[in-house]
């Protein structure tokens, strides 16, 4: 068994994992990352359209060519990078963390850190998750297994196609789908509006003429050996109007209907999850509720651009290079989401600093408001051309705003009208 330490360690080597890691080194500190999959870069590596990077590098970039120059960066640094290998438990020992991990190459490796980063992703919902009805034929693929089986093993899961769900990811297969020779008939969404970014929706439904159904559920799945075909049912007012169900015939199904953050490590360890996000409750700092322990990215709570997974994950690992040197925060206040916002991270913020805050609505709105109160107090209040769920909003909060912040009990509180 080999036995490693470092200051640091970082469980995840995709965005989120290689920008915290590239911060921590950068800070004059040991640091590994561990990776599962054979090399770093997560799932980016799959995502060969472009559309990347137009925040952080001011260009338009594929996945792999994102992932590249952060891996890039990371070969000529000191840190140690370990791919191919699985975390299977995190233990506390004294001041230390003990990682535990299994590589075909190396055998079982444990890697002692003071902190530890989380920035393990997240992963897709499936049809377990929503139950759709009918038989268990082949054919039903999640939107990024599909996406791997395309772009990296070259294999074409069918040829008549109906997607689930209106995520960004089933957006984005509708069009390579079709790109392929496939036919794609539809996009079916519960919801009233559309899950996707506005970009996707008119990029790769409406430039290809797919039709997308808002307000429908998918009631049935046909076949036996191999999907035949689905049964969609209006929502009219809250109800499924099973008189007008219509079966679309099919031989392949995709769902994309949603992303979970990957926390049973996290869960295993201890760590307190928030029930909105799925993701860990952190401070001011993304520190976890366990001392040391960090999260950031899609682990944390789901982003809609990987340039603010990266943006906050160099803060994550700001952060924990703070922590390590003994640096913590000396007064925190709460956070709390107030009408029409799902959720805000992080919960707790320092008075004294610039925060960056994340959120996501409950509503679809044009002239929204956004409201920020502290201890009942207006701090701001902000217009917004427009808000819906499946885009992140995100905004600064500093000592300007902050500074009425009488106790360790005050509570800001933001809302959206």
């Amino acid at each position: 068994m080999k036995e490693l330490s470092f200051d640091a360690a970082v469980i995840g080597g995709g965005a989120a994992g290689m920008a915290a890691a590239l911060e921590i080194s950068g800070r004059g500190l040991s640091c590994a990352v561990i990776e599962r999959e054979d090399g770093l870069g997560g799932i980016l590596m799959q995502c060969i359209h472009n559309g990347f990077g137009l925040i952080e590098f001011n260009e338009e970039l594929s996945g792999p060519e994102f992932a590249q120059r952060f891996e890039d960066r990371l070969k000529a640094s000191n840190i140690r990078a370990f791919c191919g290998a699985t975390v299977i438990e995190i233990e506390n020992q004294g001041d230390a963390k003990v990682i535990s991990c299994v590589s075909s190459a190396q055998g079982v490796v444990r890697i002692r850190a003071r902190a530890i980063v989380l920035a393990m992703g997240c992963r897709e919902r499936n049809r377990g998750n929503i139950r759709i009805p009918g038989s268990r034929p082949a054919g039903v693929f999640t939107a990024g297994l599909a996406q791997r089986l395309v772009n990296i093993e070259g294999y074409i899961p069918g040829k008549d196609v109906v997607i689930i769900g209106s995520g960004d990811i089933g957006l984005i297969m509708a069009r390579r789908m079709s790109w392929v020779g496939c036919k794609v008939h539809a996009v079916v969404e519960i919801l009233p509006y559309p899950s996707g970014l506005t970009r996707n929706i008119v990029q790769c439904l409406k430039d290809f003429g797919i039709p997308l159904y808002l307000s429908h559920l998918t009631t049935n799945i046909y076949g036996n050996d191999r999907v035949e075909g689905v049964e969609v049912t209006p929502i009219e007012n809250g109800a499924l109007m099973f008189e007008k169900s219509f079966r679309i015939p099919c031989d392949t199904v995709l769902l994309s209907v949603g992303l979970v953050p990957e926390n049973e490590l996290s869960r295993n360890f201890g760590v307190e999850i928030n029930p909105m996000t799925n993701g860990p409750w952190v401070d001011s700092t993304l520190m976890t509720s366990v001392p040391g322990v960090f999260a950031c990215g899609n682990v944390l709570h789901v982003h809609d651009l990987v340039d603010f997974v990266v943006e906050e994950a160099r803060r994550a690992g700001s952060f924990a290079a703070d922590w390590l040197s003994g640096k913590k925060p000396t007064k925190e206040i709460r956070v709390k989401a107030g009408s029409n916002v799902r959720y805000v991270t992080p919960s707790r913020l320092d008075p004294t600093r610039d925060n960056k805050l994340y959120m996501r609505t409950m509503i679809v709105k044009n002239d929204a408001l956004l409201e920020v109160k502290l201890d009942n107090k207006v701090v701001r209040s902000q217009k917004k051309n427009h808000v819906q769920p499946s885009e992140m909003i995100s905004f600064s909060l500093g000592p300007a705003e902050l500074a009425q912040a009488a106790t360790q009990d005050s509570t800001l509180e933001i809302s959206l009208q």
